[in-house]
């Protein structure tokens, strides 16, 4: 094993590998992407480029915020309901009242914010 006086030495020996193997790895792919890869800049790099295309008018387009709101919903109700499978599939043996509780609260909390989304209409496609 680890022979130390202090317990705690092992402890700082993880944190410090822990710490330098990113560093390490980093240090290894700069020094890769400066070997391999050297920066040969240009016009035609530097160049904004869309499509190979000039660009014309405003750049930047800004997207409802309602499409992002769909997907964060379809998210949270699609992944949540992945919880419920541990629940199914002991449902038929003994499970403790515990388990039954909270997996009832959790489906209140998940029915709560269906409501609450199709309360503020945030299911309504515009």
């Amino acid at each position: 094993m680890f022979p130390s006086s202090h317990p705690y030495a092992f402890l700082a020996l993880y944190i410090a590998i822990a710490a330098a193997f990113p560093l390490l790895l980093l240090a290894v792919t700069w020094i890769w992407r400066g070997i391999f890869q050297p920066a040969k800049p240009n016009g035609i790099k530097n160049a904004t480029y869309e499509c190979g295309l000039p660009t014309d008018g405003k750049v930047q387009i800004q997207f409802k915020a309602h499409y992002y709101l769909y997907a964060i919903l379809f998210l949270i109700f699609d992944v949540e309901v992945l919880f419920l499978l541990p629940f199914a599939t002991v449902i038929n043996e003994t499970m403790p009242v515990g388990a039954l509780f909270a997996m009832l609260v959790f489906i209140f909390l998940l029915a709560e914010g269906l409501v609450w989304a199709w309360h503020r209409g945030h299911l309504e496609w515009k």
